[in-house]
């Protein structure tokens, strides 16, 4: 009789994204693994922690010779206005454990439960993967995302929107716009101000320069920004991601004179025509709460939603963290930002979003 394998003890730790070797070999691992989103990364941890300050707390899973078989990226969130939290992953709309097997899931969640009650942050928010266990509650209702194929050509691209919105793609096609794409600090200056004045106008406040300036250092060429400009002025701006033959646009918007010139509706086509020069063959519209006008504008372009699974656990008297600017009991401060001057608005509004995760 064989006598039976033995498996060499499972080591967890919080990996160190400063070394070069670590974030290489993490790196690989997700490039691996079939559930792995660019939000599990080590370059998106690290963008986040460089770029709002918050401290990234990288877990990983070793097992002998066979090295990473699990990992889960873990930002601890501070802000004076919503308490403390460890999200997985923070700023992203995915994230949760990658492992190779359920006893290495579960011991990445028992970690990352210890870690918090080490770090006194009294929830943790876990967006997407596993199941951590039992003791998380699970929310499939709030979130959902838009995801579809890429056409192989603009015609078949347009014939796969709905009929109402490939007329107005069609008429935002002639208008008199121009696009760029790059990287460069002009890029990033355009579509900040873009971004900046848009979210402001819908009462949120805007995240941190930096942040956008440090994904984009730490994706490198998977990374860009599209701009689309009337007359030079920058109305509509959107930063991507590639990965996996897939563009995420993440943070994209446009300034009040968008909607009548559809360079919105521009931004995204030309997006689109664009990824598919890039050898993708997906557009993940990215996720929005369900009932809102977001979610509908991205329905309305042929996108059928499905619901995001995220997960929460929180300590004993705590409550989950609520910071969804749509709850009803932030009406009057969502109102209120949206009519402050732009200045004031982008002076305080990275210092309250870097905590919001």
């Amino acid at each position: 009789m064989n006598a039976p394998v033995q498996l060499r003890p499972l080591t967890l730790r919080v990996a160190d994204l400063n070394d070069t070797i670590d974030r290489a070999r993490i790196g690989a691992y997700v490039h691996e693994h079939p559930d792995a989103t660019p939000f599990h990364l080590p370059a998106w941890s690290a963008a986040v922690a460089k770029g709002c300050g918050q401290r990234s707390h990288y877990l990983v899973a070793e097992r002998g010779e066979r090295g990473i078989v699990g990992v889960m990226p873990l930002t601890e969130l501070h802000s004076p206005l919503f308490g403390r939290v460890l999200a997985s992953a923070g700023f992203g709309v995915g994230g949760g454990i990658l492992a190779d097997k359920p006893v290495v899931a579960e011991a990445l969640a028992e970690a990352c439960w210890a870690l918090a009650k080490r770090l006194s942050c009294s929830s943790v928010e876990v967006r997407g993967g596993p199941r951590p266990g039992p003791e998380w509650t699970v929310d499939d209702s709030h979130y959902l995302g838009f995801v579809r194929p890429l056409a192989e050509n603009d015609d078949a691209e347009l014939r796969a929107i709905p009929r109402k919105q490939r007329a107005e793609v069609r008429k935002a096609l002639d208008t008199d716009l121009t696009v760029s794409i790059g990287r460069d600090a002009a890029d990033v200056a355009a579509h900040y101000a873009v971004y900046a004045e848009s979210v402001r106008n819908l009462g949120t406040p805007v995240f941190p320069r930096a942040l956008f300036t440090e994904v984009l250092h730490e994706f490198g060429s998977a990374a860009d920004v599209l701009v689309v400009r009337r007359e030079g002025k920058a109305v509509s701006a959107v930063l991507s991601l590639y990965w996996r033959r897939t563009v995420f646009p993440y943070w994209g918007g446009g300034t009040a004179e968008a909607r009548r010139l559809r360079a919105n509706d521009r931004m995204y086509f030309e997006l689109m025509r664009h990824a598919r020069t890039r050898g993708c063959t997906r557009f993940d519209f990215g996720r929005s709460k369900v009932g809102t006008g977001a979610a509908a504008f991205k329905k309305n372009w042929g996108f059928v939603p499905q619901p995001l699974t995220y997960y929460d656990r929180v300590a004993e008297g705590a409550a989950i963290r609520d910071a969804n600017p749509l709850n009803p009991k932030y009406r009057l401060q969502v109102a209120l930002w949206s009519k402050l001057p732009l200045a004031i608005a982008n002076r305080l509004g990275p210092w309250i979003s870097r905590g919001l995760g």
